[in-house]
């Protein structure tokens, strides 16, 4: 192909977000509830019917297969079997090894089900990263914490503690303005929060998270914001060039093109390049997009998101340089800024490292 190298030429994708794989085995009932989410559906598939009949279910018989020793787009019911003759453990590693990726950036703190960052490096054979979410971090000290005043300054030590190790922190803040809140409105809400909060109840003070928010702002390093739609977080973005720290976001559907413009707008500000690259590619210099697969669960997912992002870019690359819009070495290093690039400068992480 003219328009990108081969996959095994391409450099391994740096995966910024997802959350992890299942240790054990999973059987027809389980690898389907984890389906399910990957599909976008709740509960169980309609009888007579199966989760495997959908868009990532057909990816996941057209690559996984493979990767266990198997024809592509096998029955599922001999998936599943060869799955289990394999074993989870040596399964799970032959998927995540065989899926392009070379790096990736998980939340710390994962659930025990799930692998930690160090356990999915062991068997990716690969890099992992941490990343402190800013919600669970405030709500680990919360449950610790006696007074208000314990809890404001035992999460600015908290917060201190995670930049000295932590790759980015994350934040699922829907809105956020272009001021910090003030000393007084922390406190309240602080005093409202812990008064009414049953432990284990996640944060949902909004002044609280904004409190966060522009903390970690202030320690230089990147943060992502989990966003369902970009927009209104607009006067943060204005507000915080400038500071020193990077903005990653990772918009829900349909909002990965406004997410996009942002990144253009704003010379600090970068945005996932979503499941459509075609779109967000021409709204935003290439240098502003990053992959992630956000995966869950299942080591498949990983395999189908980075291969549904490869496959997306190398089309838009590939039609590109047939128009004689960019030519050949063009493509390669677009596709290698997108898949890697972005994502080593953003994040910081060495190349001999990831």
């Amino acid at each position: 192909m003219d328009g990108l190298p081969s996959p095994a030429d391409q450099p391994p994708l740096i995966d910024q977000y997802s959350h992890g794989a299942v240790h054990g085995e999973l059987g027809l009932g389980s690898f389907e509830t984890h389906l399910a989410g990957a599909a976008g559906a709740h509960g169980p598939a309609p009888a007579g019917t199966s989760y495997f009949d959908s868009w990532t279910g057909l990816a996941l018989r057209r690559w996984c297969p493979p990767l266990l020793g198997l024809e592509p787009h096998c029955p599922p019911a001999r998936y599943l079997a060869r799955r289990r003759e394999l074993g989870a453990f040596r399964a799970g590693r032959l998927l995540l090894r065989g899926s392009g990726i070379g790096t990736f950036l998980l939340e710390a703190g994962a659930p025990s089900e799930l692998t930690s960052a160090t356990e999915l490096a062991a068997a990716a054979q690969a890099r992992a990263h941490e990343v402190v979410r800013l919600e669970s971090l405030a709500e680990q000290v919360a449950d610790t914490s006696g007074s208000v005043d314990s809890f404001v300054g035992y999460t600015a030590e908290a917060l201190y503690a995670a930049a000295q190790h932590a790759t980015a922190f994350a934040s699922g803040a829907t809105y956020c303005d272009g001021h910090a809140p003030q000393a007084g409105e922390v406190r309240r809400a602080a005093d409202r929060w812990l008064r009414g909060r049953r432990p284990g109840q996640r944060l949902a003070e909004p002044a609280l998270v904004r409190h966060l928010l522009w903390s970690a702002m202030a320690t230089g390093l990147p943060v992502q914001l989990h966003c369902p739609d970009p927009r209104p977080l607009a006067g943060f973005l204005r507000a915080t060039a400038g500071i020193g720290a990077d903005v990653v976001l990772l918009p829900g559907a349909p909002h990965h093109r406004p997410a996009a413009q942002l990144a253009a707008e704003h010379s600090h500000v970068y945005a996932d390049a979503g499941p459509r690259p075609e779109e967000t590619l021409a709204q935003a210099p290439f240098g502003k997009l990053l992959f992630s697969s956000g995966a869950r669960g299942l080591p498949e997912l990983y395999v189908t998101g980075a291969r549904f992002f490869v496959r997306a870019l190398e089309r838009v690359v590939r039609e590109w340089t047939e128009e004689g819009l960019c030519t050949a070495a063009d493509g390669r290093r677009i596709a290698g800024m997108v898949g890697s690039g972005t994502a080593r400068r953003v994040y910081r992480l060495d190349a001999a490292a990831t």
